[in-house]
């Protein structure tokens, strides 16, 4: 019978073989796995200093909108305040004026009040003069007889400020 060499088991071979696989094991974590291990950390690194970063910006525009926010809440108020004094001071002008105009017209009345009664004695002493003077010409006709025009406006003054003051 014939021996297969194909299929023979040689032990050495695979000790030989075993020991190149530790010995390229042993090169490749010396050469290549801390090395790539170290770079990946700093990678590592770096993408976590990058979101660390990216949460630092979200707090800080967080914190930038609050700020906005108070301040536009805060100017909103002062427009408010501002709005609330100008209607009072217009409130205040608005009755300054209507009191001012009040009192003008008050002034104006009494002064017209004044003058018509400036008028009216005026127009008295006219209508006095006016009936002295036909009552003295009509007694004069009237009696035909001489008296004298100054005692005759006498009686007549006499008589017209009894009838006033009645």
């Amino acid at each position: 019978m014939q021996t297969l060499e194909i299929i023979s088991i040689n032990l050495w071979s695979i000790l030989i073989s075993l020991a190149n696989l530790v010995i390229l094991f042993l090169i490749v974590k010396k050469f290549l796995y801390k090395p790539v291990k170290k770079v990946l950390a700093e990678r590592k690194s770096e993408i976590d200093n990058k979101y660390q970063e990216a949460e630092d910006a979200k707090l800080s525009a967080q914190k930038d909108k609050e700020d906005w926010e108070n301040k536009m809440q805060s100017a909103n108020q002062q427009a408010n305040d501002i709005i609330k004094n100008a209607e009072k001071s217009a409130e205040v002008r608005k009755d300054a004026i209507i009191e001012d105009a009040n009192e003008k017209a008050k002034t104006i009345i009494r002064r017209a009040e004044n003058e018509a009664e400036l008028e009216k004695q005026k127009a008295k002493e006219s209508i006095k003069k006016e009936i002295t003077d036909v009552s003295t010409a009509l007694a004069e006709k009237m009696l035909e007889r001489e008296i004298k025009e100054e005692d005759h406006k006498a009686l007549i003054d006499t008589f017209l400020n009894e009838v006033g003051d009645e």
